[in-house]
C-alpha cells in the first residue's frame, strides 16, 4: 500500500514537473522557420481561408471568456464554415461589460499570441500546450453547432497529441508555430474588416457595435484593433527572437 502511494506521488510529481517545469529553448533556426511557416499560412489567400478558422476560434473564445469575466451569462458559441462566428451572452445590452465583451473579439488572437510568447520566453512550452488544450475543452462545452464542435475537437486533439506524445523538439516547434500564427494571423482580420467597411459592408461588425455602445466612431475602434494587433506582434516577436 505504501509502495502504491509512493508510486502515485512520484507520478504526480513527475507530471507537475513536466507541465510547470521549464524546457530548453529551441535553436534560433527553429524559431525563424516557424515564423516562415506562419507567414506561409497567413499570407496566401488559399491557405488563409482554411487557417482563419483557428483565428475565429480565438476571436469567439475571447468574446465568451470576457463575457463570463464581466458577469454576463454565456449561452452559446457558433463557428461557421465561412470562418465567421457568433457568440451569444445574456445581460445588460449596454454598459462596461457589454463593451469589453464586444471589444474582446479582434483583440483576443494577438493578445493570446503575446501571452504565449511570454510563456515561451520563460521556457514553459508544455504549459502553453496544456493551457491551450484546457481552453479549447472549456470552449467545446459552449459550442452550439456541429461544424464548430468539429473544428474545436480537431484543434484540441492536435494540441493534446503533441503535448502528450511528442518529444521536446517537436513540442517546441509546434508551440512556436502556433504563437507566431496567432501574432501574425491576429493582424490580418482588422485589415480585412477595414476593407469590407470601405466597400460598405460589415455594417454589424464588432467595431460598429462598439460605436453604437460608446458613441465613438467605428473607425476609432478599428484603429484600436490595429494598435493592439501590431503592438502584440512587435512585442511577441521580441520575446520569441530574444531581441
Amino acid at each position: 500500500m505504501d509502495s502504491l502511494a509512493s508510486t502515485s506521488l512520484t507520478s504526480l510529481a513527475g507530471l507537475w514537473d513536466r507541465v510547470f517545469g521549464s524546457q530548453p529553448d529551441p535553436d534560433l533556426w527553429v524559431v525563424i522557420a516557424t515564423l516562415v511557416v506562419a507567414l506561409a499560412v497567413v499570407v496566401p489567400r488559399g491557405a488563409w481561408r482554411i487557417a482563419r478558422n483557428a483565428v475565429t476560434i480565438a476571436h469567439e473564445g475571447g468574446h465568451g471568456l470576457v463575457a463570463l469575466l464581466t458577469g454576463r451569462t454565456l449561452t452559446g458559441i457558433r463557428l461557421h464554415s465561412d470562418t465567421s462566428g457568433l457568440t451569444v451572452s445574456r445581460g445588460k445590452p449596454y454598459g462596461l461589460g457589454m463593451i469589453l465583451t464586444a471589444a474582446a473579439g479582434y483583440t483576443a488572437p494577438p493578445l493570446l499570441g503575446l501571452g504565449g510568447a511570454a510563456l515561451l520566453d520563460a521556457g514553459h512550452i508544455t504549459l502553453l500546450l496544456w493551457l491551450a488544450t484546457a481552453l479549447l475543452l472549456a470552449m467545446l462545452v459552449m459550442i452550439r453547432n456541429a461544424y464548430g464542435a468539429l473544428t474545436v475537437v480537431l484543434t484540441g486533439s492536435m494540441f493534446l497529441l503533441v503535448s502528450w506524445l511528442a518529444g521536446p523538439q517537436v513540442q517546441a516547434a509546434f508551440a512556436y508555430a502556433v504563437v507566431w500564427f496567432l501574432l501574425v494571423g491576429g493582424v490580418r482580420p482588422a485589415f480585412e474588416l477595414q476593407a469590407k467597411r470601405s466597400r460598405g459592408g460589415a455594417g454589424d461588425s464588432d467595431a460598429d457595435q462598439l460605436s453604437r455602445l460608446t458613441h465613438v466612431p467605428a473607425g476609432m475602434w478599428l484603429f484600436l484593433f490595429h494598435v493592439v494587433s501590431l503592438c502584440s506582434l512587435m512585442g511577441g516577436a521580441q520575446w520569441l527572437l530574444r531581441l
